[in-house]
């Protein structure tokens, strides 16, 4: 009984896992999770409503901050219901879809990518809302360096074919978390917020810069190839004649 349960949770975990790579640290737990989570989920709720519910979660972030700011910083704990709904929305309105069969890829894909980008600004003003001065151009940071990785993704997709939402160990769950410790330690050691986001934001640059010429690496190979098989062509064409 436990070989069947075993052997039929491994082929729901390749199904849901199948059109992406995954390169993040917390990659294989939360692909467990993901797997024992979809076949869970009642039949009335719909991956669109995951996606608006991932959203929501990142709405409750933003108002932790607020409430962090015009009340008690404590409201900064808020952002663990906050991060976990929007990990939950998430990651699980496209696996949900590819669990039940009714993937739409590009409709997908567009929507997922669009809030993402939506979310990021959502916790990016909530930085802006909770510190001044040099904290409020972290959350730009932020902002824009995340913004950067999603574009990223998108031009790797666009000379691979491969579509990983991941920089090395580091994806959406672990930026999360990132995020989160950020917040806690804040609680615990006021304006600490500044100096652990610069420290964060140095480290996303980077990883940044890293992807981007890896990426231009790869690029650079295709160009390559696309113009030995022009050359090809070209040669087979002259030689028909």
């Amino acid at each position: 009984m436990k070989s069947n349960t075993s052997l039929v949770a491994q082929e729901i975990l390749k199904i849901i896992s199948k059109d992406r790579i995954r390169t993040n640290l917390l990659r294989n737990s939360e692909q467990k999770a993901l797997s024992f989570l979809v076949q869970r989920i009642p039949s009335w709720v719909f991956p669109d409503l995951l996606t608006l519910v991932g959203f929501l979660g990142s709405l409750t972030v933003l108002l932790s901050f607020i409430l962090a700011t015009y009340i008690n910083r404590n409201y900064l704990l808020l952002s663990l219901a906050g991060f976990f709904i929007n990990w939950f929305g998430d990651s699980l309105d496209g696996r949900l879809a590819i669990y039940r069969n009714k993937s739409r890829k590009w409709y997908g894909f567009s929507l997922d990518l669009s809030v993402d980008w939506i979310t990021t600004i959502v916790i990016g003003l909530g930085f802006v809302f909770y510190t001044e001065g040099v904290g409020e151009l972290l959350g730009y940071g932020f902002v824009v360096l995340y913004g950067w990785a999603i574009i990223t993704t998108l031009l790797r997709y666009k000379i691979t074919g491969e579509y990983t939402i991941d920089s090395g160990l580091l994806g959406p769950t672990e930026v999360r978390i990132i995020v989160l410790a950020i917040l806690i330690t804040e609680v615990l050691v006021k304006d600490s917020i500044v100096w652990v986001s610069g420290l964060a934001c140095i480290i996303l640059l980077i990883v940044d810069i890293h992807d981007l010429l890896k990426l231009l690496s790869v690029a650079g190979d295709r160009d390559e190839e696309e113009k030995n098989k022009d050359k090809v062509e070209v040669k087979a064409e002259k030689e028909g004649k």
